[in-house]
């Protein structure tokens, strides 16, 4: 696809846009991850102000498995359908920007920018537990991002670099905070908007982060791991949850299927949402 084939931010997600970032503002942003439409309809209706998309989920959702093995055009797709379906602003998740030269970085922010959404994932890893981008090359592909969305119409897009130092254990663990560090300030100055933390939850780590990082911090929460409040109290102004709800969505299916071909019950059933109440949730 052309760069010319792209098309520009219209006013609708500009006021999206500048609507997420005053969001962003606040001391703490919940953002739950939906991975397709009707995910993201149920998600706005239980009240989010604003949505994040999920690489691992919108993947599994089309036959795929996570790590950039969705092609670009199928991701924007699918974010294409969930801006569509809701009206609160949408930051997609677009793995490692589906090439590794800025120019695929450049092109992927031009295209989901065109499908209205308001906000990205990059992360720096080059596959799937590592290893890394350096830091001058990564921080050349978040300046390909930033200039990318300027020249699409949308200088206001959020760009959340994702680091993957403490994901996949990257490095030696005592000087994995001093590693985050050093790429927050060279991303920061390429024009990121935030740093994105997965794999930390360590909340004495998190708070000398948060007091040392140039840019807001994002963490993903996790069952078992600390709250929201206690992010927030360790200085983390933007909490998501990965693959987490698609991994209990599709927990809840199994279960009940599981039920119906095994003892014939449906108790597993019990509490779902009507279906006149789903149905409602959807324009078209």
């Amino acid at each position: 696809m052309s760069v010319d084939s792209f098309t520009s931010a219209d006013a609708a997600t500009r006021r999206k846009a500048r609507l997420f970032r005053s969001l962003s503002a606040e001391p703490v942003l919940v953002l739950p991850n939906a991975w397709d439409a009707a995910s993201a309809a149920v998600i706005a209706a239980a009240g989010a102000t604003a949505i994040a998309t999920t690489s691992g989920g919108v993947a599994w959702s089309l036959g795929s498995g996570d790590g950039q093995r969705l092609g670009r055009d199928e991701m924007v797709e699918a974010a294409r359908r969930v801006v569509d379906c809701v009206d609160v602003p949408v930051t997609v998740d677009v793995e490692g920007g589906y090439g590794p030269a800025p120019a695929d970085v450049a092109a992927t922010v031009r295209a989901v920018v065109g499908a209205g959404a308001v906000g990205v994932n990059l992360e720096d890893s080059t596959a799937v537990g590592g290893p890394l981008f350096d830091v001058a090359e990564q921080a050349a592909r978040m300046r390909a991002a930033r200039d990318a969305a300027t020249e699409a119409g949308l200088p206001e897009l959020f760009v959340n670099a994702r680091t993957d130092v403490y994901l996949f254990g990257i490095g030696a663990p005592d000087g994995r905070l001093g590693e985050v560090l050093e790429r927050a300030a060279a991303y920061a100055e390429a024009g990121a908007d935030g740093i994105f933390v997965p794999g930390l939850l360590d909340l004495d780590v998190l708070n000398a982060l948060c007091a040392a990082s140039p840019l807001p911090v994002n963490a993903m929460a996790v069952a078992g791991g600390p709250t929201v409040a206690e992010l927030a109290q360790a200085g983390v102004r933007r909490v998501s949850l990965g693959t987490a709800l698609a991994q209990a969505a599709y927990t809840a299916a199994r279960r009940a299927a599981a039920e119906l071909l095994g003892t014939g019950g449906l108790t597993a059933l019990d509490g779902s949402l009507g279906f006149g109440e789903l149905d409602a949730l959807f324009r078209r």
